[in-house]
């Protein structure tokens, strides 16, 4: 019985692997719909935007399953629970993906990004990017140090967009009031995406570790190495009752 559980929740974790991909590819084809006026690349990730619900509800089912059949210990539950919150996480990325999409199809055939902001917005992309990358790396083998890392690209992600928001309300601004508020609409897009990352980084932490990243942060940078290693081992031991 306990066999059949564990292909339960690995078939679960093989789905939220699918649903991350799905993401990242959204928003890679939204990203190039944006900066290249492609149609064809807009609308190929409005369709892959649509599959995301299909693999959600697929989620939802396995997770009631889960939470349904025999009594799961600590650690099944924790992986339950927190597969729940990612894949939200996941949808509203999708969500957000998707609407830049929309406004590139919208906007075509003409660029959507003013010139005098394409650099910004394009680094902001690359560091979605990544973050999406880690987000992949860390569902095959998660590590809550390298989880943590994505508060830092978000940290620059928030730089990126207050420089953006600025440069559109600042009275050197020689661009359109439309193309000030593509420019902010999209950059709160790609902001609002990294958030989502971050959250997906907390519970890929409390996963490992049991704790809180901000709660697991503190204790790193306080503890000792050693002695860091040792309490997580005996959190482990302690999830596993």
């Amino acid at each position: 019985m306990r066999t059949v559980y564990r292909e339960h929740l690995d078939n679960f974790a093989h789905d939220l692997k699918i649903m991350s991909d799905t993401v990242r590819g959204i928003m890679t084809s939204a990203t190039k719909a944006l900066f290249e006026a492609s149609l064809e690349d807009a609308e190929e990730a409005l369709t892959a935007a649509d599959s995301l619900k299909e693999i959600r509800e697929r989620c939802e089912h396995r997770s009631m399953q889960l939470l349904a059949r025999e009594n799961p210990v600590a650690t099944e539950l924790r992986q339950v629970f927190t597969s729940i919150y990612i894949v939200e996480d996941f949808s509203r990325m999708g969500a957000l993906a998707k609407h830049v999409a929309n406004t590139a199809r919208l906007r075509y055939p003409e660029e959507v990004v003013d010139k005098q902001l394409q650099s910004t917005v394009k680094e902001m992309a690359k560091m979605v990017d990544t973050m999406g990358e880690l987000i992949h790396d860390q569902l095959i083998s998660p590590d809550a140090d390298l989880a943590l890392e994505m508060n830092e690209i978000d940290d620059h992600v928030d730089e990126l967009h207050r420089y953006l928001l600025s440069t559109v309300t600042g009275k050197d601004w020689e661009g359109s009031s439309r193309a000030a508020v593509d420019a902010a609409l999209i950059g709160r897009f790609y902001e609002r995406y990294a958030d989502h990352c971050v959250n997906v980084g907390a519970r890929i932490v409390y996963l490992v570790t049991g704790l809180s990243s901000e709660v697991y942060a503190q204790s790193r940078d306080e503890t000792p190495t050693s002695e860091m290693e040792e309490r997580l081992r005996n959190l482990e031991q302690y999830w596993r009752k």
